[in-house]
């Protein structure tokens, strides 16, 4: 074989030591975009806004000065909250997408000792709400963890963190000092300042990273509008894959005579095997349509979409059809997830023919779709699902128990024709 040109198999598929090479690559490359899914971004800019708002409390800590009860512990507290930030901003550009557990422990612990010495630095002042800098800028740091630790991790911290806090404002307050709104007002600015950064990235990074698989598994479904009428999916390739390597070799074998004839009854066995499991991946190819593959491939078409179609009638429709159906279960599925009952189903029936469907001067055969969703009424349907039906056929919708059916007679080449 000639060099440089991958070994592929009967089925197109590569094999051999570039197969094992091609494997080994997807599986590291999918382990360095799993976890992350472009959220780098996310933390470089989390990184820009803590160093910001470091600068403005340092400033304003410095300006402060003169007036600081005790500015040697306050600078300590600074000295320590800015070589966390600085360490965490360079370890976590030069490291993975995950930070290792003793690396966070050692983040939280140094924040913890900003803030505590910040508190002890203006203790004397009796109004921590107003005269805290570190403490306040200690809580909004977690921002530069919030892509690389779990979101509770990040949480109970930036609970943790505000809850010593507010019990040091408490135990600060002088015996008989009424709480007013001048000395409330700060303390609860302060306390917000520390916990909702936290709280607010990671509702950020969460909502960024549902969107981006979410579209990633709606490019996995579209792939399949191209494909044949059957087909086996991608779920099966690997499998195939797997079954035509062995046969190729036990064939290679024999033709080397490296295996003698007649087999041995264990080599016999082997073959029989072989031969019966590619026939049953053939046999379900020959049943399993595009449309069957695009819903059980899909993390979230497969929870929420029943497809119905017995006679396998999807595979007769073209591209534009395919896409139109499939973008319609798409925006239904996810409209109704959006509402409170997240158990809402979408039903798609396909079939079956009508008599006489290809008695048609044209030439086409009328196929009948039948879309049924729950829980959802017609005026809170997406625009955007009306126009996706509309490149399937001729649609008409009714509504009926809180259940949206609409009914589409779609026309699709007879395949006698073909």
């Amino acid at each position: 074989m000639t060099a440089g040109i991958p070994e592929e198999n009967t089925l197109g598929i590569v094999v051999g030591n570039a197969a094992r090479a091609v494997s080994k690559t997807a599986k590291r490359l999918g382990q360095a975009t799993r976890p992350s899914l472009g959220s780098s971004f996310l933390g470089l800019g989390a990184d820009i806004l803590v160093s910001l708002r470091a600068l403005y409390g340092l400033t304003f800590f410095v300006v402060s000065w003169s007036s600081h009860p005790d500015p040697i512990l306050g600078a300590s507290a600074w000295a320590v909250l800015l070589a966390v930030i600085i360490g965490t901003i360079v370890g976590t550009r030069l490291g993975g997408d995950r930070m290792p557990i003793w690396a966070f422990v050692l983040v939280v612990a140094g924040l913890v000792a900003s803030a505590g010495l910040d508190i002890a630095s203006v203790w004397e002042l009796h109004d921590l709400g107003r005269s805290l800098t570190a403490a306040t800028t200690a809580g909004m740091a977690l921002l530069l963890v919030v892509t690389h630790r779990g979101a509770t991790e990040v949480l109970v911290s930036a609970g943790a963190l505000g809850l010593g806090i507010g019990v040091a404002m408490f135990l600060n307050t002088p015996p008989g000092t009424p709480i007013d709104a001048d000395h409330l007002a700060p303390a609860l600015a302060a306390l917000a300042f520390t916990v909702l950064p936290a709280v607010i990235g990671v509702i950020v990074v969460r909502g960024y990273r549902t969107m981006v698989q979410l579209e990633l598994d709606r490019v996995l479904v579209q792939s399949n509008i191209q494909a044949p009428r059957y087909a086996v999916g991608m779920l099966a390739s690997e499998e195939l894959a797997r079954l035509d390597l062995a046969a190729e070799r036990l064939l290679d074998s024999i033709a080397t005579k490296k295996t003698a004839l007649p087999l041995t009854p264990k080599s016999a066995s082997l073959a029989a095997s072989l031969a019966t499991e590619l026939r049953l991946h053939l046999i379900e190819g020959r049943r399993e349509t595009w449309l069957y593959h695009a819903v059980s491939e899909s993390e979230m078409l497969g929870k929420s979409v029943t497809l119905v179609d017995k006679s396998a009638l999807a595979g007769l429709l073209d591209p534009t059809q395919r896409d139109g159906l499939l973008s319609a279960a798409w925006l239904l599925v996810s409209d109704t997830r959006k509402k409170s009952n997240p158990h809402r189903t979408v039903t798609l029936q396909i079939g079956p023919l009508a008599p006489g469907a290809s008695d048609r001067e044209d030439h086409k055969i009328m196929v009948p779709i039948t879309i049924t969703s729950t829980g959802i009424s017609r005026n809170r349907v997406d625009p955007a699902i009306w126009a996706a039906l509309g490149r399937v056929g001729r649609y008409s919708d009714t509504t009926q128990d809180s259940s949206l059916r609409v009914d589409i007679e779609t026309l699709v080449d007879n395949p006698a024709d073909v």
